[in-house]
């Protein structure tokens, strides 16, 4: 009961001060900004943390073995480094157009949608519920606990199910942080940036300071033995690009950022060069300290380089990239909530993931699916294999939202744009990406037909979840999803945005 019918009920005397307090109540009610929607609350620091929080994950501290492995030198593989930056760059740039001209959350998932229509779009959402999103925060969640664990079991191999329990901790742990409030994951991502940050200047700091006392053995001759396999180098090059994804983060967020067609753009333009930077010296740092073998027998390359020249000060490694990990894993769980939950508003998820939370206004019921698939996953013993299934699809997509800024272009010239590239910098991207698209299926064809497999078992899940007309779907189907919708209402204190409200409205008048 309102406060204004309890009260009446009561027959008790108003106060000036309460009638004061209800007017205010009433004016908000019918101000826009307290519409029952996500708030626009990511401002242009909170961007810059989201995509530098996300990049540097834990990719940095997995994929230098990874590179090293296949390019089998130092020098390609920090060549390889500085090309999988610029790459991560200029499609970081389109997407920057795409972000400012299309105001949608959802990333390449939204801008496929706008280029391509909905069967495109689905198979794109379908591969990042069924394994995109939910292995790479897996794969965070066990590199964090791996971190945690290592120096208390430094003589021998930890405890599996140890590991696998604390990395499920801190999965359960950041999706109660994003369900609670905005602020309180932008704020938490903040921190473990700043933090994160300071641990690779300190990595960095120690690797000059040992090259400015000569020590350069280790880049002698640094590109003897270099792999020359077409195969290997894409390989090598997928575990840099690895470790520079996230770039497109923000995108996930566009309609929670405070003035989009300006600080999308900017927050862009800051973080790809200071984390290429940070990854090219970072990289130097390992190589001027740790040779090649060392490199190539740790599972924990930055535990190794802090175990050989910090001394007693070695705990810190550890703790500063759980840190990294924890940030990587906030922002991809916001990130990926957000796509759930505009893939359910459009219709190709069930409509229970399209609700908010009607205090925190939070997307409580994607957040808690993104965490229940990403608690599963965790039950896959060799998750790092996923990596090489996803890649396939994950590059294949986001080249294909880059060439929907192509088609988009031509289709809707007079769309307004706030940042507008040079049509060659799409187009490189484009012929690069089908080029990480179709080598792999050389090189690594069994996992590649894998990963194309994933995304085509979404074809009957969109036959019949959106191309079937509702009344044409089975009876049990339309049941179930409605009680579903009902019963995630009550349970997680939920209901449907204005903006959804508003657009079954303009639909029913068309109809």
């Amino acid at each position: 009961m309102s406060a204004f019918w309890r009260t009446f009920c009561n027959r008790q005397p108003i106060s000036k001060n309460e009638r004061s307090k209800m007017d205010s109540h009433n004016k908000a009610l019918n101000n826009n900004e307290d519409k029952m929607q996500m708030k626009k609350e990511i401002t242009l620091l909170n961007g810059i943390s989201l995509i530098v929080g996300n990049m540097i994950g834990s990719g940095i501290f997995v994929s230098p073995k990874g590179v090293l492995i296949y390019s089998a030198s130092y020098g390609l593989s920090l060549l390889l480094w500085a090309i999988g930056g610029i790459f991560s760059m200029i499609g970081a740039l389109c997407y920057a157009e795409l972000g400012t001209s299309i105001i949608k959350s959802g990333a390449s998932y939204a801008y496929i949608l706008e280029a391509f229509g909905d069967f495109i779009a689905f198979i794109r959402l379908w591969s990042s519920l069924l394994i995109i999103e939910p292995s790479t925060q897996a794969l965070i969640a066990i590199t964090f606990a791996n971190y945690i664990v290592q120096p208390i079991f430094s003589s021998c191999e930890p405890p599996y199910v140890a590991v696998r329990l604390l990395a499920a901790v801190c999965i359960c742990f950041f999706t109660f942080v994003n369900c609670v409030h905005v602020k309180w994951g932008t704020r938490v991502q903040d921190l473990f940036t700043y933090g994160k940050v300071m641990a690779l200047i300190l990595i960095i700091s120690v690797g000059l300071f040992k090259l400015s006392q000569g020590a350069t053995e280790n880049l002698s001759s640094s590109f003897e033995n270099s792999a020359t396999d077409p195969g290997l180098i894409s390989l090598a090059l997928y575990f840099a690009l690895f470790s520079y994804s996230g770039w497109d983060t923000l995108n996930y967020v566009t309609e929670e950022i405070k003035n989009p067609e300006r600080n999308l753009s900017l927050a862009i333009a800051i973080s790809m060069p200071l984390v290429t930077i940070i990854y090219l010296l970072t990289n130097v740092a390992y190589y001027v300290v740790l040779d090649m073998p060392a490199i190539l027998s740790s599972d924990a390359v930055a535990v190794t380089f802090g175990n050989e020249v910090l001394g007693y000060a070695k705990w810190i490694i550890p703790i500063a990239v759980a840190m990294s990990c924890c940030g990587g894993l906030n922002s991809s769980i916001m990130a990926a909530s957000r796509l759930f939950y505009v893939g359910a508003r459009e219709g190709h998820l069930p409509s229970s993931l399209n609700l908010i939370h009607v205090d925190n206004f939070t997307p409580v019921p994607a957040l808690l699916f993104n965490g229940l698939m990403t608690l599963i996953y965790l039950l896959v013993e060799d998750i790092f294999i996923l990596m090489n299934y996803f890649s396939f699809s994950y590059w294949f997509f986001v080249g294909l939202s880059i060439a929907g800024l192509i088609v988009l272009r031509f289709t809707q010239p007079d769309r307004p744009r706030p940042v507008k590239l040079s049509l060659f910098f799409p187009v490189v991207y484009c012929l690069c990406t089908l080029f990480l698209v179709i080598v792999p299926l050389y090189g690594a064809t069994v996992d590649s037909l894998i990963g194309i497999g994933i995304a085509l078992s979404g074809i009957p899940a969109y036959i019949l979840g959106v191309y079937l007309p509702a009344e044409k779907r089975p009876r049990y189907f339309n049941q179930f999803s409605v009680k579903t919708t009902k019963w995630v209402q009550i349970l997680c204190n939920c209901c449907l945005t204005d903006m959804d409200i508003e657009v079954e409205q303009k639909d029913s008048k068309a109809k």
